[in-house]
């Protein structure tokens, strides 16, 4: 049985159960003289039931299906293994690849060797065995923990305190996955930058001006020896995200001004929806944008004023970029200078301020919190994207300040390295994990900055 349909009759039952044990709570209350005579309400009790039912099961399945494959493959390769067709990693890889494919019906069957047939026979035969097996033992799981459940429903028993202990218990779950999902991803990247800096120094990392990660694939191959230092690299990142903050900002930061203290109501309902949109726009849709319209713009009014403008620049993406992440700092901006207490605008003005003067001196600083979380969260998708970088800033790693010459981004370079089919033990590839290792540090470092500065303005203000 697919996992899909295993998953479905579990639900199917868990809300059968649910039904079952509200109709057995009611019918214990009613000799009693009504639910009152409950230590909890009979919903209590259905979802007791219901949880009873689906959640051993479903735990099984997750723990089963992340499981199943990695130990079916050992299973599986060990045969191959025994037949001494695997002298490397890569070796183990390949092999494993194809009796995949012939077990999926990929590859024909015809002039395989016979250790890798039967590799695929066994495949079939263990994925067929092992879906039984979680068929018998999820279903047979949640049938026993519906009839636990029903069993425990009495007068007295503590329904309530039962349901909340597990939904407290499945709140801590869900915040401890993603701790260990974003430890998972931190280490992951710092052992594979740990292999990258044992081939290239740090300190030519860090502060090298040459990006050339080309590198020779063979031993007698001249050249390619390859350069790593990814000072252009963090320069073209930030030179972009400064463009796109430098037109960003403002716009955002002024419309979430005036349609929170200036608009009408007519007028904000028909123009923040509006702004939004933008929000929605496919970034590729961003990127044809800024290749097509304004590169060619800005190279022509650079000329026409004697300037040497390249046909991909920084100013054409960060431009388009900062009109791209413009709802990002007017949504949130909007958001808190609503939250605002009216109280303190009527105090100001009480003392003879302006309408502007209170925006500046009260309304602004009591919201700046917010708006520095919100423009926080506009530089993270600045320096984070890459389709607009790509088709209108290029790919040249460029060491320059100047913003009408093209550049290129940690992001982009991620994605050239690990494009294809790649080796995880050259330098070339092992070059993405260091520079968004770097990447997770500068980004750390900011989130650091502003927290202080949230904090400063937070403990004046409240």
């Amino acid at each position: 049985m697919q996992a899909s349909t295993l998953f479905i009759i579990i639900i199917g039952l868990s809300i059968f159960g649910y039904f079952m044990g509200q109709g057995r709570a009611l019918a214990l209350a009613k000799p009693l003289g009504g639910i009152r005579k409950l230590h909890s309400l009979p919903s209590y009790y259905a979802a007791q039931a219901a949880l009873f039912c689906a959640l051993p099961a479903i735990v099984l399945m997750g723990l089963w299906l992340i499981f199943e494959q990695p130990i079916i493959d050992s299973l599986v390769m060990s045969r191959v293994e025994a037949g001494g067709l695997i002298e490397s990693k890569a070796d183990y890889n390949l092999a494993l690849n194809r009796v995949h494919n012939i077990a999926a019906g990929v590859l024909s069957r015809e002039g395989q060797q016979s250790v890798v047939l039967a590799a695929a026979d066994n495949l079939n035969a263990f994925r067929t065995n092992a879906r039984l097996a979680l068929t018998l033992l999820a279903l047979s799981l949640s049938v026993a923990g519906l009839v636990l459940g029903l069993r425990r429903i009495r007068p007295d028993f503590r329904a309530r305190a039962s349901v909340e202990w597990i939904m407290s218990g499945l709140l801590m779950a869900c915040a401890l996955l993603a701790i260990f999902t974003t430890l998972g991803i931190l280490l992951s990247v710092v052992f594979e930058s740990i292999h990258f800096f044992r081939s290239v120094p740090i300190s030519e990392f860090i502060f090298g001006t040459s990006w050339s990660p080309q590198t020779a694939i063979r031993a007698d191959q001249v050249g390619s020896s390859g350069s790593f230092g990814a000072v252009p690299l963090f320069t073209g990142t930030l030179l972009i995200s400064a463009v796109a903050m430098f037109v960003a900002v403002p716009v955002g930061l002024m419309s979430a001004i005036y349609l929170a203290e200036y608009a009408s109501r007519r007028t904000r309902t028909l123009v923040k929806p509006t702004l939004e949109i933008l929000a929605g726009i496919p970034t590729v849709v961003y990127g044809f944008f800024a290749a097509l319209t304004v590169a060619p713009f800005i190279r022509n009014l650079g000329e026409s004023l004697g300037l040497d403008v390249s046909s991909e620049s920084a100013l054409a993406a960060g431009s388009v970029m900062g009109v791209m992440i413009i709802p990002f700092i007017s949504s949130l901006a909007d958001d808190v200078i609503t939250a605002v207490p009216q109280s303190m605008r009527d105090g100001s003005l009480a003392l003879g301020a302006t309408k502007s003067e209170t925006i500046r001196k009260v309304v602004v600083p009591a919201a700046l919190p917010g708006i520095v979380g919100g423009v926080l969260l506009a530089l993270s998708r600045a320096i984070g994207e890459t389709m607009i970088v790509v088709m209108a800033a290029g790919m040249a790693a460029n060491l320059t300040a100047n913003p009408l010459d093209t550049v290129t981004t940690v992001t982009v370079q991620i994605v050239t390295l690990l494009t294809g089919d790649q080796e995880f033990d050259s330098a070339k590839t092992l070059a993405a994990f260091a520079l968004g290792l770097m990447l997770f540090v500068v980004t750390l470092c900011l989130n650091i900055v502003a927290l202080r500065v949230v904090k400063k303005y937070r403990e004046q203000y409240e």
